[in-house]
């Protein structure tokens, strides 16, 4: 059994919820979506690679959780010449004490969106030493 996670970010069109909790583990899917208009953010991975994070700050944080309770990151991108620029991004947000990641070359459904994150966090040992 889970729960859906309250972000405050638009839903998704398609039949899925983009933030869910079970327990003390959290899973969120962020794609560019920009969060006024619903459309993928235009620009290049930079761009896109920023919105997405900031969308998954946003997600875990409906569920009381921060970016340093990831402990897993799975990035999919549409094109590998990308991987450079994501990573300029990325260590941004995950500066120290890396995610273990796995970074993927799809194809994506959105023709415009060039990167997709799925992120899985836990928040059960907070307060212990």
């Amino acid at each position: 059994m889970f729960d859906i996670v309250k972000t405050g970010l638009l839903p998704s069109s398609a039949p899925v919820n983009g933030t869910v909790k079970a327990g003390d583990y959290i899973t969120s899917v962020q794609v560019p979506r920009d969060q006024t208009t619903g459309k993928t953010v235009d620009g290049g991975i930079t761009e896109q690679t920023t919105r997405t994070l900031e969308n998954l700050k946003q997600a875990i944080g409906g569920a009381e959780a921060v970016l340093a309770d990831v402990y897993e990151v799975v990035i999919y991108l549409k094109r590998r010449s990308d991987f450079a620029g994501m990573n300029e991004v990325y260590v941004k947000y995950f500066p120290e004490n890396f995610p273990s990641r796995a970074t993927i070359i799809a194809d994506m459904v959105d023709e415009a969106c060039l990167i997709e994150i799925v992120a899985r966090a836990f928040v059960g040992n907070r307060g212990r030493s």
